[in-house]
């Protein structure tokens, strides 16, 4: 058991911000109050009680709230949504809320079912990175790039975006999305073919459809604006750029896609980012099992920006860490930028 697993519902709420500076930190103090008192919001919980924290089920919960909004259904709710335009105190948000959550319960309970899936592009930055090391070591600069995890496939298209970073420039200058403020002083950017991409989640979001864009803006904070501006961008190219992401588990993907065959001057490139937290410990092992195996037959290398927790039960993850094949190579924020090489 981990930290805060322990813990009630109402407590993990509080503790999740630790305080009421934006609307989320708001609505959890408040959600815990009503949950304590036997309100609607235990009603929406009920089953989640002792649910491991690592799920957070409070973050599910608040994402099914902004996909109300964001389809209309609480446009009372649009002015405490900066993304939206709004710039109401969240502190007078609750009992406008309150109602919301009681009206559709059914529906928020159901959100919990569906985990967060941020699909943040600028994560790309630290597989830019990552992606250049590797093709140092192998000296190959055609890659097959395959993403279990994908969610809607953003973070595939790394060739289609612009970096910025310390120093250093990388991808189409015309590109509709710009990861500036990369860091990584000293990161020399290496040209690479993409010859092939694709990419698998339990659950894939067709992020080219009005449904599937929205799906995706509902897991991100709605303060956030910078990184909202980046999945517009983002979603802009993946329009113009679509790529396959197959319904499928991590390992069994993993397995079948490295074992078809590729020619011999093709650099293999499994890539994955803050997905290790919501799979089973079962499952990492079994891709990271596929993984190893495929050495032995093909030019491979595995890429991972992810919590460095021995066990995913903690609430608190810690700062995500860039690994090239294990070695771990520069360390960056949970949205990715700015990266930190170690090398």
């Amino acid at each position: 058991m981990g930290a805060f697993d322990g813990d009630t519902l109402a407590e993990r709420f509080r503790n999740h911000f630790g305080h009421t500076d934006h609307l989320y930190g708001v609505l959890l103090a408040r959600m815990a109050d009503d949950w304590e008192a036997g309100g609607v919001t235990r009603q929406i919980f009920s089953g989640w009680e002792d649910t491991p924290a690592r799920m957070f089920p409070q973050l599910r919960m608040l994402a099914g709230l902004f996909r109300i909004v964001l389809r209309g259904d609480a446009p009372q709710l649009e002015g405490f949504y900066p993304c939206l335009g709004g710039d109401l105190d969240p502190h007078d948000s609750w009992p406008m809320v309150l109602p919301v959550l009681g009206g559709y319960d059914e529906e928020l309970h159901a959100s919990l079912d569906e985990a967060p899936q941020t699909n943040e592009p600028a994560r790309t930055a630290a597989l830019l990175v990552g992606l250049a090391e590797a093709v140092r070591h192998t000296g190959l600069r055609r890659v097959r790039l395959l993403e279990p995890g994908a969610s809607a496939g953003l973070g595939l298209l790394v060739d289609r975006y612009r970096f910025e970073g310390d120093g250093w420039a990388a991808g189409p200058q015309a590109s509709p999305l710009v990861v500036d403020g990369c860091g990584a002083t000293g990161f020399v950017p290496q040209l690479v073919d993409v010859v092939d991409r694709r990419g698998c989640d339990v659950a894939p979001v067709d992020a080219t459809t009005p449904e599937g864009a929205a799906y995706l803006t509902s897991f991100v904070w709605p303060w956030q604006l910078d990184r909202h501006a980046r999945l517009a961008a983002a979603l802009q190219v993946v329009r113009e750029h679509p790529v396959v992401v197959d319904r499928a588990p991590a390992s069994s993907w993993v397995a079948e896609r490295l074992a078809e065959p590729v020619d011999a001057d093709v650099l293999t490139v499994v890539w994955h980012s803050v997905t290790r937290l919501y799979w089973p410990e079962a499952e990492t092992a079994a891709m990271t099992a596929a993984v190893e195996q495929a050495r032995r037959r093909i030019p491979l290398s595995h890429i991972a920006m992810e919590h460095p927790w021995e066990s995913t039960s903690a609430q608190d993850p810690g700062m995500p860490v860039l690994t090239v094949d294990d070695d771990v190579v520069a360390t960056c924020d949970h949205h990715g930028p700015p990266v930190r090489p170690l090398l």
